[in-house]
């Protein structure tokens, strides 16, 4: 017949054993989370160059949306910044968040920004970071007018198209839209540029852009085709920049009707893998 003392020492250890199981489990789980948090890639921190102008197609409206919707949820920080005017003479808050920029996204128009500023942008690239280029990024620095000059306390960047984007600005095809999209026939058989895309699908509603030639090294993704005797265009491709092989995607999709398609955010979403990862 069990004692009194030894039904209570049963008992003791019995809790005893009940705590150390409870705090094992614990410890396991606590592991696992930080396996997990360890495995993760760290959230991006990203720097929207843009300007509210009527001719940059509703820019800042569709990074603000694009940066809530898919950047921020992907964990990346986002800070867009607006030019002072249509034709920007000055991006505030430019100097401060590019240095710290991992990514810039660039959809703006005829910037014209102090020396300083477009310093801070050729830094960052000749740092080897990446960058996005969007629409009117194809004009992004480049004064509005022939042989046009920047205002006074300005700089303009007209090599920052052929030299960095790696194409041309050389007009716009305006009729038979919306232009067709298809696959480039120069695009590499398995690229994660496309994956989950289907480029047949794809409309241009805004003017076709000519960036013929591209620079060498630049790896055409997509065409466009508009219903006149226009030639094909490069709407998206993809090269380096610079001794340090800084990362650069150009694509020239980016209107608001365009920005509405599933695939063309399939593909903004794309290229951000490509250019954040190592």
């Amino acid at each position: 017949m069990p004692t009194r003392y030894a039904t209570t020492s049963i008992s003791h250890h019995g809790r005893l054993l009940d705590r150390f199981c409870t705090f094992s489990i614990f410890l396991l789980l606590l592991m696992m989370i930080n396996t997990m948090a360890a495995q993760q890639a760290p959230g991006a921190e990203i720097v929207c160059l843009t300007v509210d102008d009527p001719n940059n197609y509703e820019a800042v409206t569709f990074l603000n949306r694009y940066a809530t919707q898919e950047l921020r949820p992907a964990g990346h920080s986002v800070t867009i910044l607006e030019g002072n005017q249509p034709l920007p003479t000055d991006i505030p808050g430019l100097l401060k968040a590019v240095p710290r920029a991992d990514l810039l996204i660039v959809f703006i128009r005829r910037a014209t920004p102090p020396a300083e500023q477009l310093e801070a942008i050729k830094k960052h690239l000749n740092a080897g970071k990446p960058l996005l280029g969007i629409r009117t990024a194809n004009h992004a620095f480049l004064p509005q007018g022939k042989d046009a000059k920047p205002p006074v306390g300005g700089a303009s960047w007209p090599e920052f198209t052929p030299a960095v984007l790696g194409g041309q600005n050389t007009g716009y095809e305006t009729q038979g839209l919306p232009y067709r999209v298809t696959r480039h026939p120069d695009a590499p058989a398995k690229t994660p540029f496309l994956k989950g895309i289907d480029p047949s699908s794809i409309r241009g509603y805004k003017s076709l852009y000519l960036v013929l030639p591209l620079a060498k090294d630049a790896t055409p993704l997509l065409l466009g085709k508009a219903e006149t005797d226009t030639p094909t265009q490069p709407l998206a491709w993809y090269r380096t920049y610079g001794p340090k092989q800084a990362k650069v995607f150009y694509t020239s999709l980016g209107a608001p009707e365009d920005v509405k398609q599933p695939d063309v955010i399939r593909l903004y979403n794309n290229a951000i893998t490509w250019l954040l990862a190592d």
